[in-house]
C-alpha cells in the first residue's frame, strides 16, 4: 500500500521543522524554472521561499500600478478577485456595493462570477440586471449586518444561507469566504469567494491569503467611496448655492419661484422630473357644506395635518434629449405623473420614496409603451414632499431614472432632500411676501379708516369756509379770491380778542372753533400762504383736521396743541426769533407745533414699553414723538390736506426733514443732552457786539439753526409753566390729572405702584412736585432763551412768579402737616403722662399673678 496524500499533509503538519528544513534547501536552477516558468539562464534564486516573495511583490506591485493609471474601481478590484481566485482555488468570486434607498441599507451586485478566466465586460453587473441582498438576507447580508469576515464551511448548515441566487442562476453554493469592507465604521461593500476546487473547503491559510490581497481592494474601494462621498457634497453645495440664488431672486409666487430653483439647476443626476403642487389656502365654511356643493364632500386622500390632496399644476422638466419644461394646469388624474398615485402617496405619508425597479413595481403597470416620442420609459424613481416651515406638504417632487442607470441612493435622496427642503423653506418667502402685502392692504384700509374720522368733512368747513351760504357752492368750485373775503371776515377779529401775539395768551375763552381759526391765521402773518401758494382750502381742511386728530384726553389735547403752536409763534415774532429762518422753515416750525402731541393717548413713554403698546414695539425711542410725527406725515400725504403741495421737491425733503428734528425734540429724555449745546449758542451770541453780524451767522450755521429749534419745541410744550397764576394753577391740575389717571392704570392694569407724581394718593405733594420740576427742568430752558433773546424775559418771569405761588402753596402744605405732626405728638405725650399718673409705683412691682 503506498503512501496517500492525506498522510503526507498529516507529516507535515505535525512536523513543522522538518517541512521548514526541507522547502529550504538548495535546488537546482532547472527545477527553479520549471516551476517559475523563467529561462533557466535568468534563474537567479537559490531558494523557494525566495521566490514566493519576489512573485508576490510582483503581483502587488501590479496591482498599485493599475489602481494609479485607473480611476475605474470595477477593474481595479476584477484584477485582485481575479487573483485570489486562483490563489484560493475559489471557484468564483464576487463583489457587493452597500447602499441605503427609503433609509434601509441593502448589497447589490457589481461584479459577479469573477473567475480566473473571466473577462471584465462579463462580470461588471449593469443596473439593469443587479441581484439586490437586503440585509437580512443570506450569509453575504450577515456579513454586511455584523460587520465581521465568515468562512462557512458547508451551507446547508449555516442558518443564514439564502438560495434564491443559486436558483437565479442554477449554481449549488458549497461553501463560502466572506469580508467585509469597511471605511472607519462605514459599510462599503462586501467581497465573497465560492466553493475550494481543490478540496472541501476554505482553510485558515486561504482565509489569511483572501484577506491579505484584499486589502489592496480595500483600499480602493475605500478612495472610491471618499470620492463619491467628496462629489455628493460638492453636487449638494453646488445645487444649494444655485437654487438659493434663484429662489431669492422671486419673493411673489410659491409656483415662479419653484420653477426658477429647478429649471436653472440642471445637475440633478437624472433623466427627468416633475413637481406637483398642491393649494394649501384654507376652504371657506361654504365650500365645505354638502347643501350648498355641487358635488359631494372631499373623500380621498389627506395630508398628515388633514388637508385635501389635490394637485393643481405639474411642472415637467425634461433633462434627456432636447431640454424642455411642461407646465400641465389642473392635471388629469390619469397623467402619466400621477397615474401611477406614487406623488399622492408621498403627499399623504410624508415618506420619502425610492423605487429601484418601475417596471416590477404594481404601482407603475399603467407604463405599457414609452411614455413619449422619445421611447422614454421610467425605470427608478426617487419622490419627495416638500414641506414648509409651518410642516404643511405644499408640494411633492418626482425624480426618474439615474443617469448612470443605477438605482437612486441614500446619497441622492439627501440631495434632493436637502433641495426639496430649501424649497419648502423658501415657501416662507412668499408667505411673508402674501402677509406683508396683507398688512400692507390692512395698514392702508385702517388709515382709510382714521383718515375718514378725522379728515375734516365737506359739511365741517363750512364752519369756516361757509360757501353754501355765501356763494351757494362747494369750496372747490370757489376761487382763492372767494375764499380769502370770507376767511378776511371771520379771522381779523380773533386777532385782536386772543392776543396770539403775547406770551400770557390764554385759551380758557376760546371755543376749540375759534382756535382752529386762529391757528389758520397764524400762516397769514407769517406771510406763507401767499408765498408758497398754499391753497385756502387745503389749510382751512388740514387744521380742521389737525384739532379732529387729537384725542378727548385731559390735558393732551387740541388745546395743548394749539398752545404749543402759539407759543412757537409768539417766539418767532415777538421773540424775534424768526429773523435766523426762513419763511419756509417758519412754515415747518409752526405746523410742527401745531402737530407735536397729535393722537396723544394720555399715557408716557414708559407706560407703552410697560404696557407693551404696539407703538413700543414699532418705534424702539421717542416712542410717542415718533407716533405723532408718523401721524402728522399720514395726515399730509392726503392731497386736500397737503399744505405742501405746491412746493418742489428739494423744499418738501427741507420742510419734512425740520419736522422730524422740532416733533422728536419734544421727547424730555433727550432735553438734558441738547441744552449744553443751546447754552453754548447763547454764550457765543454775547461775543458778537454787531447783532447783524450775529444773525447773518446764524443764519449760515443750519446745526446750531437745528440745535435753537429744538430747544424751542421744549419752551413750547413747557410753555404752560410760564402762564400767569390764574392760568398756570388750572393747566397744572389738569396735566396732574392726566398723570393720576395713568396712575391708576399702572396699579390697577399693570398692578404696579405709581411714582409719587402719578399717585392720587399722594396729590398733596403737587406743589412740592411742581417745585422741583420747575427748578430742575423748567427754569434753565427760560433763563437761557430770556438771555439770548430779551423780548423772551416775560416767560422768565411768568415762570420765577409760578414757583413763588407754588413754593407758598408747598409751605402752606408743611406747615399744616408740620402742625398736625406736633399735635399728634403732644396728644402722645399727654397719654403717656396720664398713664404715669394711673401707676405711681413706675411700674417697679411685680409683674407676677399668685391665685390662692
Amino acid at each position: 500500500m503506498g503512501v496517500q496524500k492525506e498522510d503526507v499533509e498529516k507529516f507535515l503538519n505535525g512536523n513543522p521543522d522538518f517541512a521548514k528544513k526541507y522547502f529550504a534547501k538548495s535546488m537546482s536552477s532547472a527545477f527553479i524554472s520549471k516551476v517559475s516558468g523563467m529561462p533557466e539562464k535568468q534563474v537567479d534564486f537559490s531558494k523557494l521561499q525566495e521566490l514566493s516573495q519576489v512573485e508576490e511583490s510582483r503581483i502587488m506591485y501590479d496591482l498599485i500600478t493599475d489602481m494609479q493609471e485607473s480611476v475605474n474601481m470595477e477593474k481595479v478590484v476584477f484584477k485582485i478577485l481575479k487573483r485570489i481566485s486562483a490563489l484560493i482555488h475559489a471557484d468564483r468570486c464576487s463583489l457587493f456595493m452597500y447602499r441605503q434607498r427609503n433609509g434601509v441599507g441593502e448589497l447589490a451586485t457589481r461584479l459577479f462570477n469573477v473567475n480566473t478566466e473571466s473577462k471584465l465586460e462579463d462580470c461588471v453587473v449593469p443596473p439593469d440586471s443587479e441581484i439586490v441582498y437586503p440585509l437580512d438576507m443570506g450569509i453575504v447580508g450577515h456579513v454586511a449586518l455584523t460587520k465581521k469576515t465568515v468562512n462557512v464551511k458547508n451551507v446547508k448548515e449555516n442558518q443564514y444561507f439564502s438560495s434564491f441566487v443559486d436558483e437565479l442562476t442554477e449554481y449549488e453554493t458549497k461553501n463560502i469566504l466572506a469580508t467585509p469592507i469597511l471605511n472607519g465604521k462605514d459599510m462599503v461593500a462586501v467581497i465573497m469567494a465560492l466553493n475550494k476546487t481543490t478540496g472541501p473547503h476554505f482553510t485558515i491559510e486561504d482565509e489569511d491569503l483572501f484577506l491579505k490581497y484584499l486589502k489592496i481592494a480595500t483600499l480602493n474601494l475605500k478612495i472610491f467611496h471618499l470620492s463619491y462621498l467628496h462629489n455628493c457634497e460638492t453636487r449638494k453645495g453646488q445645487l444649494a448655492a444655485v437654487s438659493r440664488n434663484k429662489v431669492f431672486e422671486e419673493l411673489t409666487d410659491i409656483e415662479r419661484q419653484f420653477h426658477k430653483a429647478l429649471y436653472t439647476v440642471r445637475a440633478f443626476n437624472c433623466d427627468r422630473y416633475t413637481v406637483g403642487t398642491r393649494q394649501t389656502k384654507e376652504k371657506e365654511f361654504f365650500d365645505v357644506w354638502p347643501v350648498m356643493a355641487n358635488s359631494p364632500p372631499y373623500s380621498g386622500p389627506v395630508t398628515p395635518d388633514g388637508r385635501e390632496i389635490i394637485f393643481y399644476k405639474v411642472i415637467d422638466y425634461i433633462l434627456h434629449g432636447k431640454e424642455d419644461i411642461k407646465v400641465i394646469p389642473n392635471p388629469p388624474a390619469d397623467h402619466w405623473a400621477l397615474s401611477s398615485g406614487l406623488p399622492t402617496y408621498v403627499a399623504e405619508s410624508g415618506f420619502i420614496c425610492n423605487i429601484m425597479n418601475a417596471a416590477a413595481d404594481e404601482t407603475f403597470n399603467f407604463q405599457k409603451e414609452p411614455l413619449d416620442s422619445s421611447g422614454w420609459i421610467i425605470k427608478n424613481v426617487l419622490s419627495l414632499p416638500i414641506v414648509n416651515k409651518k410642516e404643511e406638504i405644499v408640494g411633492v417632487a418626482t425624480f426618474y431614472n439615474r443617469k448612470d442607470g443605477k438605482p437612486f441612493d441614500d446619497h441622492d435622496e439627501q440631495l434632493m432632500e436637502a433641495l426639496t427642503q430649501f424649497l419648502g423653506w423658501s415657501a416662507l418667502n412668499t408667505d411673508t411676501y402674501d402677509k406683508m402685502n396683507k398688512l400692507e392692504n390692512r395698514k392702508d384700509i385702517a388709515q382709510d379708516m382714521v383718515l375718514y374720522h378725522v379728515k375734516c368733512r365737506d359739511d365741517e368747513i363750512q364752519n369756516i369756509l361757509n360757501t353754501r351760504e355765501v356763494y351757494n357752492c362747494e369750496p372747490s368750485e370757489c376761487e382763492e379770491e372767494e375764499l380769502q373775503a370770507i376767511l378776511k371776515k371771520e379771522l381779523p377779529q380773533l386777532i385782536k380778542k386772543s392776543e396770539i401775539y403775547e406770551f400770557h395768551f390764554s385759551d380758557f375763552n376760546c371755543t376749540e372753533m375759534e382756535l382752529v381759526k386762529c391757528g389758520i391765521q397764524m400762516y397769514y402773518e407769517v406771510g406763507v400762504v401767499k408765498k408758497f401758494q398754499v391753497p385756502q382750502e387745503v389749510l382751512v381742511r388740514f387744521m380742521y383736521s389737525v384739532s379732529k386728530g387729537y384725542r378727548r384726553i385731559t390735558y393732551h389735547n387740541w388745546r395743548h396743541g394749539f398752545n404749543v403752536g402759539q407759543t412757537m409763534f409768539t417766539l418767532l415774532t415777538t421773540g424775534m426769533l424768526k429773523r435766523y429762518y426762513t419763511d419756509l422753515e417758519v412754515m415747518a416750525m409752526i405746523t410742527a407745533g401745531f402737530l407735536h402731541d397729535i393722537d396723544h393717548r394720555g399715557t408716557n413713554n414708559l407706560y407703552q414699553v410697560k404696557s407693551g403698546n404696539p407703538l413700543a414695539k414699532l418705534h424702539g425711542s421717542s416712542i410717542l414723538e415718533r407716533h405723532h410725527l408718523e401721524f402728522g406725515k399720514f395726515l399730509l400725504s392726503d392731497e386736500s390736506l397737503n399744505i405742501y403741495q405746491n412746493l418742489n421737491r428739494r423744499q418738501v425733503d427741507h420742510v419734512i426733514h425740520l419736522m422730524d428734528i422740532a416733533i422728536i425734540a419734544t421727547d424730555l429724555a433727550l432735553y438734558f443732552k441738547k441744552r449744553t449745546m443751546f447754552q453754548k449758542i447763547v454764550d457765543l451770541s454775547k461775543a458778537y457786539e454787531d447783532e447783524r453780524k450775529w444773525t447773518d451767522f446764524m443764519s449760515l450755521e443750519t446745526t446750531r439753526k437745528e440745535i435753537v429749534m429744538a430747544m424751542m419745541m421744549t419752551a413750547c410744550d413747557l410753555s404752560a409753566i410760564t402762564k400767569p397764576w390764574e392760568v398756570q394753577s388750572k393747566v397744572a391740575l389738569s396735566v396732574a390729572a392726566e398723570f393720576w389717571e395713568q396712575g391708576d392704570l399702572e396699579r390697577t392694569v399693570l398692578e404696579q405702584q405709581p411714582i409719587p407724581m402719578m399717585d392720587r394718593n399722594k396729590a398733596a405733594e403737587l406743589p412740592k412736585l411742581q417745585c422741583g420740576f420747575i427748578d430742575f427742568v423748567c427754569t434753565f430752558v427760560y433763563k437761557e432763551f430770556s438771555r439770548f433773546h430779551p423780548q423772551i424775559q416775560p416767560m422768565l418771569d411768568g415762570i420765577l412768579n409760578n414757583r413763588k405761588e407754588w413754593n407758598a402753596k408747598k409751605e402752606e402744605y408743611e406747615a399744616k402737616l408740620k402742625a398736625i405732626e406736633e399735635e399728634k405728638a403732644a396728644k402722645e405725650a399727654a397719654a403717656a403722662a396720664k398713664k404715669a399718673a394711673n401707676n405711681p409705683s413706675g411700674g417697679s412691682g411685680s409683674k407676677t399673678c399668685s391665685v390662692c
